[in-house]
């Protein structure tokens, strides 16, 4: 069975700093390193929570192709952590705000009780929502979800601590690696033979892209 283990979001800073926003975002913790290497990763009670830092030599340029949404009681909250507002974004019933490095990511206030993680849902900007959504729903065995909305979306992943990765149409393709990706348990020939891609084999883990280039890393289970 393939299934959620956590997201990974590149930097190309020292990643403290990326690391704690996040870590106040989702409601999770930051743990430092002592390795000059290790840029230390957000933390949560259940591994599906957690964020992984990882430290790259080029900087964000282009929107990010994978987001994430979150829950708050309030922009002013999230603008005091370090946020900031998107330019050129507006009139939705949500909020475009930018993270310490620029990546996007979208806020949603909430008058109700908040859940302990704040992470809501992942989106993925897609050429073909509907064939990435009926493609990762295939792969984590779930249901694809549409209910006549221009998104597709999948839910109830396993291991997933957010509510759905959302696939969203957009006209453009995607152009350099995506800057937010998500590890996974599972078989890289299951997933090798259902149309994903091998980027690359390293000691622990596989590099795999999906039909439309996002890559995703896939760990054997523990």
């Amino acid at each position: 069975m393939t299934r959620f283990k956590e997201l990974c979001m590149d930097t190309s800073r020292s990643g403290a700093g990326l690391g704690r926003f996040w870590a106040a975002m989702t409601g999770c913790s930051y743990v430092a390193s002592s390795s000059a290497t290790d840029t230390g990763d957000v933390i949560g009670p259940e591994e599906g929570m957690g964020i992984a830092i990882c430290l790259v030599p080029e900087p964000k340029t282009v929107k990010n192709r994978v987001h994430l949404d979150v829950h708050t009681r309030s922009l002013d909250a999230l603008l005091s952590l370090g946020a900031r507002r998107a330019p050129g974004y507006g009139g939705d019933p949500w909020t475009v705000l930018l993270d310490p490095e620029g990546n996007e990511f979208c806020a949603f206030v909430r008058d109700r009780e908040l859940p302990a993680y704040l992470g809501y849902e992942l989106v993925v900007d897609s050429r073909d929502a509907e064939a990435q959504a009926r493609w990762w729903a295939a792969a984590l065995g779930v249901q694809p979800q549409n209910e006549g909305k221009e998104e597709w979306w999948v839910e109830k992943v396993p291991g997933m601590s957010f509510e759905s990765i959302v696939f969203g149409p957009v006209p453009e393709p995607k152009t350099v690696k995506n800057r937010v990706h998500w590890d996974l348990y599972g078989d890289v020939d299951e997933l090798t033979a259902a149309g994903g891609t091998v980027l690359a084999e390293l000691p622990h883990w596989s590099i795999m892209g999906d039909p439309e280039g996002n890559e995703f890393c896939v760990f054997p289970e523990p």
